[in-house]
Order: C-alpha cells, then sequence, then structure tokens
C-alpha cells in the first residue's frame, strides 16, 4: 500500500467501507466491486472462516450473494480494511 495509508489509522472500518463503497458507487467503479467479490474468499480465511473460503468458481451466484451481504460481519470487514484504505487513497479527490 502507499504511503498516504497511515491518515486512515483514527477512521473505523465500517467507516472506510461506506467511504470506499460510496466512492466507487459515484463513479460507477465496477472493478473495485468485482475485486472485493474476487477478495471475499481470502478475507473468509483471514477472518478465521475456512469452510466459506473454500468457495469455486461453480459457486459464483452464492459468492455473489454472500458479498451483498457480508457488511454485516466486522470480522470480514476488517480483513478487507486494507482494500478500503488503498482504494480511498488512490481515488479519493484531495
Amino acid at each position: 500500500m502507499g504511503d498516504n495509508v497511515s491518515g486512515f489509522e483514527h477512521i473505523s472500518t465500517d467507516d472506510l467501507r461506506e467511504r470506499a463503497v460510496e466512492l466507487a458507487r459515484k463513479r460507477w467503479d465496477l472493478r473495485f466491486f468485482w475485486r472485493l467479490l474476487g477478495l471475499i474468499p481470502a478475507a473468509e480465511a483471514a477472518a478465521g472462516h475456512m469452510d466459506s473460503s473454500e468457495a469455486s468458481v461453480a459457486q459464483a451466484s452464492g459468492l455473489f450473494f454472500e458479498a451483498l451481504s457480508a457488511e454485516d460481519d466486522p470480522e470480514l470487514q476488517e480483513a478487507l480494511r486494507p482494500v478500503y484504505v488503498q482504494y480511498l487513497v488512490d481515488n479519493e479527490e484531495g
């Protein structure tokens, strides 16, 4: 991650998620959402949800549904925190 991430240390993960998602929505940044979707299995593993991390391509529709409800899992959100920070560093207008 870039050197600018230190400015985000005091911001909660929930707020980072909201800011990153809102910015991506405003920009119609499907790549960000697609990246999150692709990272969810690894974030699940990092959050200790090993069974969930074994999702396959055949389960993509189920993974998509999980992605839509993932914001309700604080451990999963903590695992995705660096993604939110980097997206905001790379894309937020100063």
